[in-house]
């Protein structure tokens, strides 16, 4: 017999999910059962929040869903942070979860890791969220699953399984779920070619949804000269190119440049305040012509557009250069990309410019690296101006949700999808302690991840923002432990550093290459 739990696992292992993350529990040992057999890798986390934080880690560099196994009510309770910040950011995470037994369900008669309503609360954060109720549920309930991660805005979703269905006979799932491809129709996209060919001083605006896109992005960025800026969870998509504006639309300098162009073509960018108007100054620099592509028709009708391109950032983009004439033209893009770069990259102070030039010397040696990062202020640096070389390589949780913890799960999983590259977690001391346990996680699987703490001592931005806006800074000094003596106890290399580059950057070099995780703690001043 193939249980129910045993159904699933064969069903995630038909989709392509190579690794789940997750921490057994008695409502799962069913789901566990198929797992030995598999070919699934499952790694155990320190928390469920590590386990959701692994996943979102994992789909951020991969571009697939990453799977987190979770117990009823804590277990899923406890990786609901992590889902809402997959869903601020448009990340593909599936959490699959127990619950109690049917008959049980809402009644309240205090059995263990009851909730009055789990579906409620996970409905409340994910996209979707279903619960297999009977044997038969189980395929239409993922069919419509992974339909939704292929054919609608990514972000959590959810399916939980009661106690007394996993082990229930469940047939191999033989279906495959209907996805229907999303294009613009043939005529809009005529329109917006023309739009841009016709256009004087074009722009283009990528964010995450543009993430994997990033070669129909630069040829067609080059085919009409228009400079490309980069939200922060599009850095990466132009490195190097004279077009590139790594910069945050919420400096001035690219403001400007958006007030400027004449056509604006927004790729898989949601306008968020936290990409485009951090400072408050009134909300987004709104183009005077916007062709946007976007997937998500309900986050497509919340600004006004003068033409929606409905559908996934690649095919759009290539049905785009499929209307467009095939030799580049000249209209003075490089010059104008340059100008807003020297400009952006002024408007920033002189801590948050040494902080730049840290990040950029750790890129120069460690090419390729992932630098996944926590709200630490070399992050917020970096989200404001910085160029990383490679797509899907510069990611944090210091926009959108933004929940502290990040950093180090999330390195973690991104070490699982990218195995052979090397992972550079950057994180505060108070982040950092949301989340250390998962160190033992990287230490365990011999995770060649290097983890940098910038130790202030401090909540720093808060308590700047307390003494900006007049307030007395109280709880903002909770006092850190010494992290040598935690890489000490998690048996990995340590060294302490200023923040000089070159003391950073010798730590890093020092600590290359290793079979398993190391730590640099980096002395801020507070």
């Amino acid at each position: 017999m193939t249980t129910v739990g045993e159904a699933l696992v064969k069903a995630l292992e038909a989709q392509g999910v190579d690794t789940v993350f997750g921490i057994p529990g008695v409502h799962t040992v069913e789901l566990y059962r198929g797992l030995a057999g598999s070919g699934i890798r499952h790694v155990t986390p320190r928390h469920e929040q590590g386990a959701g934080f692994m996943a979102d880690g994992y789909a951020r560099v991969s571009g697939r869903p990453g799977v987190a196994f979770v117990i009823t009510g804590p277990g899923l309770m406890n990786t609901i942070t992590p889902m809402a910040q997959a869903r601020a950011d448009s990340i593909p995470m599936l959490v699959i979860s127990g619950v109690n037994r049917r008959d049980t369900l809402g009644k309240g008669l205090g059995h263990l890791h009851e909730m009055p309503d789990q579906l409620g609360v996970a409905s409340l954060v994910a996209l979707s969220a279903e619960r297999v109720m009977t044997a038969e549920d189980l395929a239409p309930v993922l069919d419509r699953v992974w339909s939704g991660f292929a054919a609608e805005r990514p972000g959590p979703r959810q399916v939980e399984v009661p106690l007394d269905v996993m082990p229930l006979d469940g047939s191999p799932i033989t279906s495959s779920p209907v996805i229907e491809s999303v294009l613009p129709p043939a005529a809009d996209i005529a329109r917006a070619a023309a739009a841009l060919a016709d256009a004087t001083a074009p722009l283009i605006l990528a964010g995450g949804g543009a993430r994997f896109a990033d070669a129909a992005l630069k040829t067609l960025a080059n085919r009409i000269d228009a400079p490309v800026v980069q939200t922060v969870n599009a850095r990466g998509l132009m490195h190097g190119d004279p077009l590139s504006v790594p910069a945050s639309p919420s400096l001035e300098a690219v403001r400007r440049l958006i007030e400027q162009a004449d056509v604006v073509l927004a790729v898989g960018t949601e306008f968020g305040p936290t990409d485009y108007d951090m400072y408050g100054r009134g909300g987004a620099p709104w183009p005077k012509h916007l062709i946007r592509i976007e997937v998500d028709p309900e986050q497509m009708a919340r600004h006004p557009v003068d033409l929606p391109l409905r559908g996934r950032s690649g095919p759009v983009l290539d049905a785009l250069l499929s209307q467009l004439p095939a030799a580049e033209v000249q209209k003075n893009g490089a010059t104008r990309a340059e100008a807003t770069r020297k400009a952006a990259r002024a408007e920033l102070d002189p801590a948050m410019t040494a902080q730049l030039e840290i990040l950029e010397a750790l890129r120069d040696a460690v090419p390729g690296a992932i630098m996944v990062g926590d709200s630490t202020q070399v992050i917020y640096a970096g989200n404001l101006y910085y160029d990383h070389d490679r797509p899907a390589g510069w990611f944090n949780a210091a926009t959108g949700y933004g929940a502290l913890g990040f950093s180090i799960p999330a390195a973690i999983g991104a070490a699982f999808a990218c195995p052979d590259v090397a992972i550079l977690c950057l994180c505060g001391d108070g982040g950092a302690q949301f989340t250390l346990p998962e160190l033992m996680t990287a230490v365990d699987e011999k995770l060649p991840i290097r983890f940098l703490v910038w130790n202030n001592r401090a909540y720093g931005e808060i308590a700047s923002s307390m003494e900006a806006a007049g307030v007395e800074v109280v709880g903002c000094h909770p006092t850190p432990p010494d992290f040598e003596h935690v890489a000490r106890a998690c048996g990995m290399p340590f060294r302490r550093v200023a923040m000089k580059t070159g003391a950073v950057v010798g730590a890093l070099l020092d600590l290359q290459p290793a079979a398993g995780p190391a730590m640099i703690e980096i002395t801020m001043p507070n």
